[in-house]
């Protein structure tokens, strides 16, 4: 079993900072891979919008609208992938999810729970 957990949201002001961390996790003794991990955000209203990927091999997309602001990175030592927000703007609010691709035994694609992130402008 593969688990996926976010953390890191919260109420920023505009203009603020926020990093998110995805943290990846399967049952002891099993082994797996995790190829490339995306950053989804939905807000009210709103159909779920892709903001960033990063492939295994550590390459990075996003979404123009993040672009120069948003960061994507992994740490393959602590199965963990992060996202930096700066100049957070109102727009940017959304509940946060991280999906995560897998390989192996557990072969699939996984989401977690989501953490929600506020601009107050």
């Amino acid at each position: 079993q593969v688990q996926v957990v976010e953390s890191g949201g919260g109420l920023v002001q505009a203009g603020g900072s926020l990093r998110l961390s995805c943290g990846v996790s399967g049952t002891s003794g099993r082994i797996f891979s995790i190829n490339a991990v995306s950053w989804y955000r939905q807000a009210p209203g709103k159909q779920r919008e892709l903001v960033a990927t990063v492939t295994s091999g550590a390459a990075t997309i996003y979404a123009d609208s993040v672009k120069g602001r948003f960061t994507i990175s992994r740490d393959n030592a602590k199965n963990t992938v992060y996202l930096q927000m700066n100049s957070l703007k109102p727009d940017d609010t959304a509940v946060y999810y991280c999906r995560a691709n897998i390989g192996g035994a557990w072969g699939g694609l996984y989401w977690g729970q989501g953490t929600q992130v506020t601009v107050s402008s």
